[in-house]
């Protein structure tokens, strides 16, 4: 953020240098007026004051250039600072933390809400200190000339950011009110599309159909009413700095014509009348953009509004573990009278104590809320126990360093298959791609595909069956080398040829020496296991051995 400070300060002194240029180039204009008209000065004579009039409108233009562009610089880069920060903070809260959140909203919060703070950065911030030092100099250049039209001028300038204020609460809450719509037809156009299988199966599509088109008509509606908002608003405010202007030159122009023949206006030349008249519709310009951009105002600060929940939720500390600390030895578990609860009340663990070994495979097994999945989150980081003790390795839980996940459905991204292996380690080589691929039995699908692991996959791994995806995340895992390995229900749904194929695939894949535990219902996982530990209400209730194993 250091680097983005510069620039918002180079914004500003550009915008105050550009607004300050108006008093010399009215002064300039309304000198040479004064002497081709009253002074009957021949056009040769004015030669330098006209190219001094073209330099300083030349240096007003470079300088609101680099206004703009220093503000939308700096407006980009706490857009990437803050997207990364947001993504940084998600995937430390993980995605139990998560789970009451539609990733329609969480993609809209990371692209739509965040976008709706460039306009406070880039105009809104600079032009503050331009609306505060660029009128003040133009009314004390206006006293030196006339104090009757400075004070006309002084007297009409609060208007404008009175009503500017009043209008902009109405904008605060009408912005806030769209970016909620935002969000929401965000997460309702997604849940459509993924379901689009289902709904033409139950022949559901049209009526999915008319609530998108609700969604939609809502948000018409909410962004309606920003704009019908933003357009009133710049509507009285251009009606009050244009009855200032009118005010300025009715008094200049009977001044002139000698209709007024009190205060300074006997002694109103040409060159001060043009001069103060040239300066008043510049004195309200900086005000008419500040209120124009207070409309950015209102749109971050209910980006902000929707935002600040997200980020003030707390997410664990990572240990500062680093990541292959633990490579090539297993970990050891030890969790000591663990209890858990969600949602306040709703008991997911009680008193649980368990450890583990070094290499052990331990499968969890029980009833379906029994509390598998929610030990499994605990030791992978997702989580923390609202009682008691987990340590892995001695160390609170760390997801980066020491776990290796797979899911019930893991997530295939749209890639190659090389790509979506080598999330495990991004500089991993083709040979250890490769050699994880074979481990996990991706090859054997692989050979058949157009690219082989080169292969594009469609989104959400479109083209691969539930046990090839199983087989994808292994070699995910595989190549990630952690001393830990965490399968959440692996073989869920699977037919018994390809369970084996995928219990084969994590024989050859775990990492020699890893600790492995995996819930699951299935006879075949507790016959591979080394420990079969039975949960059931959020208890450990049995730890035994399967029948032939000594370990």
């Amino acid at each position: 953020m250091g680097a983005v400070r510069p620039l918002l300060g180079g914004a500003t002194a550009a915008g105050v240098l550009a607004g300050l240029l108006v008093i010399p180039q009215a002064g300039l204009m309304a000198w040479i007026l004064d002497r081709a008209i009253a002074g009957q000065h021949p056009p040769a004579a004015l030669l330098t004051p006209f190219l001094l009039l073209a330099g300083v409108m030349c240096l007003r233009v470079l300088l609101g250039w680099a206004r703009e562009t220093a503000g939308l610089a700096a407006a980009l880069r706490i857009q990437g600072h803050l997207r990364d920060h947001l993504f940084t903070h998600l995937a430390r809260l993980g995605p139990v933390r998560l789970a009451d959140r539609h990733s329609g909203a969480l993609s809209a919060a990371l692209v739509e809400q965040v976008e709706a703070l460039t306009g406070y950065y880039a105009r809104y911030l600079p032009q503050q200190a331009v609306a505060l030092a660029v009128p003040a100099a133009i009314l004390i250049a206006a006293f030196t000339q006339d104090w009757v039209a400075a004070l006309i001028l002084l007297f009409t300038a609060p208007l404008i950011p009175l009503f500017m204020a009043l209008l902009g609460m109405g904008a605060e809450q009408v912005s806030r009110e769209q970016q909620e719509q935002v969000a929401r037809l965000g997460g309702h156009f997604l849940d459509r599309l993924q379901g689009l299988t289902t709904l033409r199966l139950l022949n559901a599509q049209d009526r999915a159909a008319e609530e998108v088109a609700r969604a939609s008509e809502g948000y018409r509606a909410s962004t309606m009413k920003v704009l019908r908002v933003a357009f009133l608003s710049s509507a009285v405010l251009e009606f009050f700095s244009a009855v200032a202007i009118a005010l300025v030159a009715m008094y200049v122009g009977f001044g002139l014509i000698g209709y007024l023949d009190w205060g300074p206006a006997e002694e109103l030349t040409l060159f001060s009348g043009v001069f103060v008249l040239l300066m008043a519709p510049d004195f309200f310009q900086p005000l008419r953009q500040l209120a124009q951009h207070y409309h950015d105002r209102a749109s971050a600060l209910g980006a902000a509004q929707t935002l600040m929940p997200l980020l003030e939720r707390r997410a664990p500390d990572l240990p500062a573990s680093g990541r292959g600390a633990h490579q090539g030895q297993g970990a050891a578990i030890h969790l000591q009278d663990v209890h858990l609860r969600f949602d306040g009340d709703r008991r997911a663990l009680e008193g649980v104590d368990l450890s583990i070994a070094p290499g052990e495979r331990v499968a969890l097994v029980g009833p379906s809320g029994a509390g598998k999945s929610s030990l499994l989150h605990l030791l992978a980081g997702f989580i923390e126990p609202d009682r008691g003790q987990v340590r892995v390795n001695g160390e609170a839980p760390d997801p980066v360093a020491q776990a290796a996940w797979v899911g019930q459905r893991p997530h295939v991204f749209a890639g190659t298959l090389a790509d979506n292996i080598r999330l495990g380690d991004p500089g991993a080589s083709e040979t250890a791609v490769e050699a994880a691929a074979r481990d996990a039995g991706v090859l054997e699908f692989a050979a058949g595909l157009p690219q082989g692991l080169d292969t594009p996959l469609g989104e959400r791994g479109h083209g691969l069956s539930g046990g090839q995806g199983q087989r994808v995340a292994l070699a995910r895992a595989a190549l990630k080398r952690a001393p830990l390995w965490l399968l959440d229900e692996p073989t869920a749904g699977l037919d018994p040829d390809t369970e084996a194929r995928v219990l084969a695939a994590l024989e050859r894949s775990a990492t020699a020496g890893a600790t492995v535990l995996i819930a699951s219902h299935h006879p075949r996982v507790m016959a591979w296991a080394d420990r079969v530990v039975t949960l059931q209400d959020g208890r450990v209730v049995r730890d035994t051995k399967p029948l032939g194993r000594d370990r």
